[in-house]
């Protein structure tokens, strides 16, 4: 990260903390800055506002992890959507395991035990890392898997965003799993620019995520992790305990949103805003009118 974007983070992470001892009753919901996050928050704020009859303050698009994070622990932000796997290995730095029952449970037991967070049901969705290859690339060499990539002659270029490079839960455990055969060290790039690199044949491989609007709009194939590198990637949404006790009703209303996606949908819905240029606003609107009941 340079230092630009670290400057930025340290502003927008002390502007939360230093607005958390101002409010008492309003509810905040945050996210991380790519697209899915966004459309959930803002999917989560409204559902929120229509049940609760609150205004619900948005602080969408924060950032990465880490910093989401730290504004729902200095009370900055009282929830938003995180993902099993990511709080696993990145904020707990806990060993990678794949069973998704075995992952939520020690990841739930945790946040309530360290850091009084609730980490609520699955909300249907599992966005976990997805190895992505060109469609002609992958019916002439007959690939199906990351272990079929690893026996093609010629080798990858790997074109990936920041975090897959530095998260353990990422390029690390990529390569500890399978002998693939890297051209070059890995094209760092914006997450949003990995499907044109592809498109232009920048890279022959990108570190995409299951539920990309792309991967229902190009030709490309998803390699199976068949030797299980990655964690399982649940999104679920994470809330301040003391938020809970504070607002009557609000865990009722989370929890109606619990098993109302699939992956399926979240690509669609990911599709909506970043191919269609549809309002986030909008697309959260038609979402809820379909998927809960008024």
């Amino acid at each position: 990260m340079d230092r630009t974007k670290i400057f930025s983070a340290l502003i927008a992470l002390a502007v939360l903390c230093g607005c958390s001892g101002s409010r008492t009753n309003q509810v905040v919901v945050g996210s991380k800055n790519f697209t899915e996050q966004v459309v959930l928050g803002e999917i989560v704020a409204q559902h929120l506002e229509r049940r609760l009859q609150l205004k619900i303050d948005r602080k969408l698009n924060l950032g990465g992890t880490l910093l989401a994070h730290q504004a729902l622990l200095s009370g900055g932000i009282d929830l938003y959507p995180e993902y099993t796997g990511t709080a696993l290995t990145v904020v707990l730095k806990d060993t990678i395991a794949t069973d998704p029952k075995t992952v939520l449970a020690r990841v739930r037991s945790e946040y309530l035990r360290r850091f009084q967070v609730a980490m609520l049901d699955p909300l249907g969705i599992d966005n976990g890392f997805a190895m992505v290859v060109r469609g002609e690339d992958a019916r002439a060499h007959h690939l199906e898997t990351l272990s079929d990539a690893a026996k093609t002659p010629g080798g990858w270029d790997l074109g990936a965003g920041y975090e897959f490079q530095q998260r353990p839960d990422g390029l690390a455990a990529l390569r500890n799993t399978y002998n693939l055969t890297w051209k070059s060290s890995p094209h760092s790039m914006d997450l949003g620019l990995l499907y044109k690199a592809m498109e232009q044949k920048q890279v022959s491989m990108i570190a995409a995520n299951a539920t990309d609007g792309m991967l229902s709009k190009l030709d490309l194939k998803v390699l199976q992790d068949d030797k299980h590198a990655f964690p399982p990637y649940e999104v679920c949404v994470v809330v301040r305990e003391e938020r809970l006790r504070a607002t009557p009703g609000l865990k009722e209303a989370l929890q109606e949103l619990s098993g109302k996606f699939t992956n399926r949908k979240m690509q669609e819905l990911n599709q909506q805003v970043d191919g269609q240029h549809r309002a986030v606003a909008e697309v959260a609107a038609e979402f809820l009118k379909g998927a809960v009941a008024p």
